[in-house]
């Protein structure tokens, strides 16, 4: 979809300043999200701006929350594309460090250089941190670190002085720091420390496209192939309840008759021939780049998608009711109610 997404291991991102130009197309934009997104951006500036009384409290933080694959970090950089704005982003895979301290770091030394850029640049700029539920929950079973306790204290204290952080140097009270807004976004909220997360500290967003969102963002997916919004709104409706990925995934594997075409020029009911040389000269013609295709754009039907979405929906079912670990673990526990020992134990 056009779309660069957030490398989980910072040192393999090469940049940590995002203006968001690698997002090219014309992308549907729910008017309720871009509203959330631009209230609070907005409300942040004016405080910053004196436009409130000094005892106004305006949370720091937007959490924009939701089920998994809805859209979440792509819908908002959308929204900072479109207000102009440039971003220091980071994800929950650096919330963990082997040297204690260092991620609580890290955020104090991006939200200043988010607070600095803004004032070189010109331009609103503000800290996402994305998937904070996956570095800062508290998951069943799970261990506390002091990286994550020291990535709490740090947040909550930035929404409590957010002109004044620190990144290790003597403390200096003249040392302002523009107030910078931070959005985070998360599958479940309810895991994070309850104090982080209150009014006072973190505006809460839950987003859930509805049926309109739905039909408009799959338009612009499906609309250069010469389907209607009717069509959409008849393909959403077939399969309720299904995120926006399943979408997205469903026009991807479109292409796969295609693609097998090209891996191997013989198909025989749906069986690749083995006997064919392309089949093992494949590895090298990726590598070196050597005959790639170009693949011609499907001629698409609603009962191609239909096709599709059915395979991919039994896909999902069989994950939800074989359940194939259960069945692999009931040895152990009843292993563990017997007191014996699994040597032997066949599987």
């Amino acid at each position: 979809m056009g779309h660069k997404s957030d490398i989980a291991d910072g040192s393999l991102r090469g940049y940590e300043f995002r203006k968001f130009e690698n997002i090219v197309g014309d992308y549907y934009v729910s008017p309720r999200f871009i509203e959330r997104v631009a209230l609070f951006i907005t409300k942040n500036y004016l405080m910053e701006l004196g436009c409130f009384d000094p005892q106004t409290r305006i949370p720091l933080i937007l959490g924009i929350w939701g089920g998994k694959g809805q859209g979440k970090t792509f819908m908002t950089e959308l929204v900072f594309k479109k207000l102009g704005m440039e971003v220091v982003v980071m994800s929950s895979g650096e919330l963990e460090h082997e040297w204690a301290g260092t991620p609580g770091r890290m955020i104090r030394e991006r939200y200043r250089k988010a607070a600095e850029m803004s004032k070189v640049r010109g331009k609103m700029t503000a800290f996402l941190l994305n998937d904070i539920d996956a570095g800062l929950g508290n998951f069943a079973n799970s261990q506390a670190t002091v990286n994550r306790q020291v990535v709490i204290g740090t947040m909550m204290n930035i929404c409590d002085n957010p002109n004044q952080v620190s990144t290790g140097q003597d403390w200096i009270e003249n040392d302002y720091v523009r107030r910078t807004p931070i959005i985070v976004t998360g599958n479940d909220l309810s895991t994070v420390f309850a104090p982080l997360i209150r009014d006072g500290r973190m505006d809460k967003f839950y987003w859930q496209p509805t049926i309109e969102d739905l039909v408009g963002i799959t338009h612009q997916m499906y609309k250069d192939d010469g389907l209607t919004e009717n069509d959409m709104a008849t393909l959403v409706r077939k399969y309720p309840n299904q995120s926006l990925d399943f979408y997205g995934a469903l026009r991807a594997s479109l292409y796969d008759k295609q693609i097998l075409g090209w891996i191997e020029k013989d198909v025989i009911d749906g069986d690749l021939r083995e006997e064919n040389e392309n089949l093992k000269d494949m590895g090298r013609r990726l590598i070196m780049k050597d005959n790639i295709p170009v693949f011609e754009p499907v001629d698409l039907t609603l009962e191609m998608l239909y096709k599709e979405g059915d395979r991919l929906v039994r896909e999902q079912q069989m994950v939800n009711e074989m359940k194939l670990s259960v069945d692999y673990l009931k040895h152990l526990k009843n292993d563990k109610k017997g007191g014996g020992s699994l040597i032997g134990m066949k599987g």
